[in-house]
C-alpha cells in the first residue's frame, strides 16, 4: 500500500507541475468491485494542458519510480484522458467533461481527498 500512496503523491506531484486543478483523489481501495485502489482526479484549462499534464505524469512516475502507465487513452480528443498505472487511474479533464462524467461521486463508498492547488 506505501508504493501506492507514493504513485498517487507523483502523480499529484506531475499534475502541479503542469499547474493542473481542483485535484480529487478518491480512495477506492475498500471497494471490492472498484477496477483499482485510488483515482486520481483533475482539471485543465484547455486540449493542449491536458497534454502537457499527461505527458508530465508520465515524465514524473517514469522518473522519480521507474513507473509506465499500461496505457492511455483519449489523448486524441483532448477533453479527457485516463492513464492506467494499474493500481492507480489518473483522469485529466476539461472542465465541462469533468462535470459531466462526475467520477468523484461514482462511488459513495470511496475517500475523497482535495488537494490544494498551487499557486
Amino acid at each position: 500500500m506505501e508504493e501506492t500512496q507514493q504513485l498517487v503523491n507523483t502523480i499529484i506531484d506531475g499534475i502541479q507541475e503542469k499547474k493542473g486543478r481542483s485535484i480529487v483523489t478518491a480512495n477506492l481501495s475498500n471497494i471490492i468491485t472498484a477496477p483499482c485502489s485510488y483515482f486520481v482526479i483533475c482539471t485543465a484549462g484547455s486540449p493542449q494542458q491536458v497534454d502537457a499534464i499527461t505527458d508530465s505524469v508520465e515524465e514524473f512516475t517514469g522518473k522519480h519510480l521507474r513507473e509506465k502507465p499500461a496505457a492511455i487513452a483519449g489523448r486524441e480528443n483532448g477533453e479527457w484522458v485516463a492513464m492506467d498505472y494499474g493500481t492507480v487511474m489518473v483522469h485529466i479533464f476539461l472542465p465541462e467533461a469533468r462535470e459531466h462524467y462526475d467520477l468523484e461521486n461514482l462511488w459513495d463508498d470511496a475517500e475523497l481527498t482535495q488537494v490544494a492547488d498551487l499557486n
